[in-house]
């Protein structure tokens, strides 16, 4: 079912923005399944996590959850479609991190080896803002197992628990951070290059261009402006509206 109303009272700016769970991809997301109707991408199954790998990350990690509802911390298009059911979202802002285009993607879903994409990882650094997204006590094994199926089908994210602020509230949020171990994850990214895969990378879910404009999208239904990524969206335009 989609996520009630009352589940928008904080924001009902965004309400009809954040995807039904329903009529999400990634609702019912198969790795094999996704990857054998692409031969050309056969390659990438020998990169992923294998699903007891992915599932003992997923307990070692919930065994940190102190109980209750689990809130778990967006910023790329966890918010918009975070495919898991919630009971509540509201804005929050996680101290010590911030969003950073460094996840050079070549895996076929927004990037592909001969033209890389790029996406948002959680980075250390000042300050991220985002969304957090509640989900019910009695809900969290179903919900994290879609979860981790989608954020921990590779090795780019580590699952960290993070304290967002909500107004004059903190609390404790599930997050998925750069995992700087991966080969994926690349800080040293010129700017030029994240501007070059940003304008190129596309794949079987869209391109790099709409994850980055949906980022802004978003935050643009709150009223807030990332400076960051408001000004590589345009950086991004002003290149491909270049004269080849």
């Amino acid at each position: 079912m989609p996520a009630p109303s009352s589940a928008f009272s904080h924001h009902p700016e965004l309400e009809g923005k954040i995807t039904d769970p329903r009529a999400s991809f990634f609702r019912n997301f198969n790795i094999a399944t996704v990857f054998s109707e692409k031969p050309e991408l056969q390659w990438v199954l020998d990169e992923l996590r294998s699903d007891s790998d992915r599932e003992d990350s997923r307990m070692r990690t919930l065994a940190d959850h102190r109980g209750g509802d689990l809130w778990v911390f967006a910023y790329g298009s966890l918010m918009w479609d975070p495919a898991f059911h919630f009971a509540e979202v509201r804005r929050a802002t996680v101290p010590g991190y911030e969003r950073r285009f460094v996840l050079k993607h070549t895996y076929g879903a927004r990037g592909t080896r001969e033209a890389p994409g790029l996406m948002a990882a959680l980075d250390h650094g000042d300050c991220c803002e985002g969304l957090v997204f509640r989900i019910a006590a009695q809900d969290i094994e179903t919900e994290t197992e879609i979860l981790w199926r989608r954020e921990m089908i590779g090795h780019a994210y580590k699952p960290i628990f993070v304290a967002a602020t909500l107004g004059d509230q903190t609390i404790t949020a599930l997050a998925f951070a750069a995992n700087h171990s991966s080969d994926v994850i690349c800080p040293d990214l010129t700017r030029e290059e994240q501007i070059c895969f940003i304008a190129s990378g596309a794949g079987f879910l869209g391109t790099s261009m709409e994850y980055l404009g949906n980022i802004v999208s978003q935050f643009a239904a709150l009223g807030v402006v990332d400076e960051d990524c408001s000004a590589l969206l345009q950086e991004v335009e002003d290149y491909l509206a270049k004269p080849t």
